[in-house]
């Protein structure tokens, strides 16, 4: 992530160079080179721009190089298809969902780059999206109450966005695509959200 910030920053400094060099070429009566300058430093600063975004976008994704926990759930049964999911995530953040249903349902949005994309620092990431309650039976799930919670802090760039509307970003973007997994939950019981470059799984553990 340094690297994609130093992206930004190189070219917005090359665009004040350029903005002093206009505006010594103006004082000295060089108009068409100070116009050049001027054309080329906006240039630089929207390019310095678009860095910045990308930046500031994938604040919130977590590197995805090998299969990790992305979070643990500690389950509390409070009657039939009632539960509350404690989530405690590796940075000792922890949040509580009260869901209804027979499952937990979690799931993410998951960003792979191309390789060349890696030069700027950009490794394949995630961010947990959404938490829910699942039902077995189909009638339940079409008919009885939802919960649905989202687990990702509002962003003020969506990088996923911004992949499809700008060409040079296009290109590096290898795949954007969601993955969501769900799994019968016990009272009582302990499970870890996986996350790895074939989507996301939970799996029971003990209890941390």
């Amino acid at each position: 992530m340094e690297l994609l910030w130093l992206a930004a920053a190189l070219p917005a400094l090359l665009a004040v160079v350029f903005l002093i060099m206009a505006f010594t070429a103006f004082m000295r009566g060089r108009t068409a080179g100070g116009i050049l300058q001027i054309v080329v430093s906006v240039m630089l600063l929207v390019l310095a721009a678009l860095f910045g975004m990308v930046a500031v976008g994938m604040n919130g994704y977590h590197a995805l190089i090998a299969e990790r926990t992305a979070a643990t759930v500690l389950i509390e049964r409070e009657g039939e298809q009632r539960f509350t999911a404690h989530f405690i995530y590796p940075g000792g953040e922890e949040a509580t969902y009260g869901l209804s249903g027979d499952e937990l349902y979690v799931d993410a949005r998951i960003l792979k780059w191309h390789p060349r994309a890696n030069l700027l620092g950009l490794e394949t990431a995630y961010q947990l999206d959404r938490v829910a309650g699942r039902f077995v039976s189909l009638d339940d799930e079409q008919t009885a109450p939802r919960t649905v919670y989202s687990l990702s802090d509002e962003q003020r760039v969506d990088i996923f966005a911004m992949a499809r509307r700008y060409d040079f970003l296009s290109r590096l973007v290898d795949a954007e695509y969601g993955s969501a997994t769900f799994l019968s939950v016990q009272d009582g019981g302990a499970y870890e959200v996986r996350v790895s470059n074939s989507g996301l799984l939970i799996r029971e553990t003990e209890q941390p």
